[in-house]
């Protein structure tokens, strides 16, 4: 058994309890996160930032009269689902750059994120849209970001540490497909497509911990956490209901697993290759995580104990899973 899981995928529907597990673990002191959970301390990653910057550009768009070039609307899904890989090329990137020298800040952080948000779209198929606005629109927007990418790069370089070794690396992120559309969920929907087009370096270290909810369940905890005045909060934010149910109306978890060509894991063919991740369930149909958003002083200990042996049981046999 592996000691320290050394790259976890946290994957599940929204609000079904991701960011408040990891805000457990990051809590958690280092000797019983090592004993109990098989994890180092974190390093995050996470798509949500980034979903969050394409609705304000097409906010600003708006309010410059301008078509939006990622939503259809503030309430509605993507224009493009080719964008679910562009938030998995943007995973990527974030991973490079945790691998790699760091570079200086760049002088433009606004501009330097839409020309990072266009390039990732073109890996991913999708046109580069931020590109073709006129160069005073484009100018504006990038302006009106400024502040907030700025703080995003803040907040990754504060997370980045020297090295990885003897870390636990975290990405976290979601994908479904329309209620009631037949499995295998058609591409690019689902985490079997968004998966396959994660970077083979994260691919070859990775297992998954999968947070177990209904989607009924999801979409009550998305609407019991939602801060309308906190849109950008990990913790707080809210899923549309028409993007609830056209993307996230279901997910394709259940048959991965169940069609996989090695029990315990998920097989996810990428770039010519094929890996077998090993994944594990969180059971998390009865809620045992929302507590988890409030102040550590008012987690009550019965509370507690069922969200760590329930997590030190998927992380153990997460581990027995993982060759060493």
């Amino acid at each position: 058994m592996n000691e320290i899981l050394d790259t976890i995928l946290l994957l599940a529907l929204p609000a079904s309890g991701k960011s408040e597990v990891r805000r457990y673990l990051e809590l958690m002191p280092a000797e019983p996160r090592r004993r109990d959970f098989h994890m180092g301390p974190s390093v995050q990653l996470d798509d949500f930032p980034y979903v969050h910057v394409m609705r304000r550009i097409d906010d600003e768009l708006g309010a410059l009269g301008l078509q939006r070039v990622f939503f259809h609307a503030p309430d509605r899904p993507f224009q493009n689902p080719l964008d679910w890989g562009t938030l998995i090329e943007l995973v990527n990137e974030d991973y490079e750059r945790l691998t790699r020298a760091a570079s200086a800040d760049p002088e433009r952080a606004g501009e330097e994120l839409l020309e990072r948000l266009d390039a990732a779209s073109v890996k991913a198929g999708a046109p580069a849209r931020l590109g073709a606005l006129d160069k005073p629109a484009r100018a504006r927007v990038a302006a009106a970001l400024e502040a907030e990418a700025r703080q995003l790069l803040r907040e990754q370089r504060a997370g980045r540490p020297e090295s990885l070794a003897d870390r636990t690396l975290v990405i976290e992120f979601a994908r479904g497909g329309p209620q009631n559309a037949p499995l295998p969920l058609p591409e690019p929907f689902g985490y079997r497509w968004s998966l396959a087009r994660l970077s083979p370096k994260i691919l070859e270290r990775a297992a998954i911990l999968y947070i177990w909810v209904t989607p009924e369940e999801s979409r009550r905890k998305n609407q019991a956490r939602t801060d309308p005045s906190d849109p950008g909060s990990i913790l707080h934010h809210g899923v549309p209901l028409d993007v609830m149910l056209n993307d996230y109306g279901q997910d394709d978890m259940d048959w991965l697993l169940g069609n996989s060509e090695r029990p315990g894991t998920v097989t996810v063919k990428a770039r010519g290759r094929t890996f077998h991740l090993p994944a594990a369930r969180f059971d998390n149909r009865a809620d045992k995580t929302s507590f988890l958003r409030g102040q550590p002083s008012a987690w009550r200990p019965e509370q507690v104990r069922a969200v760590h042996e329930g997590l030190r049981e998927a992380l153990d046999r997460l581990a027995g899973l993982v060759k060493p």
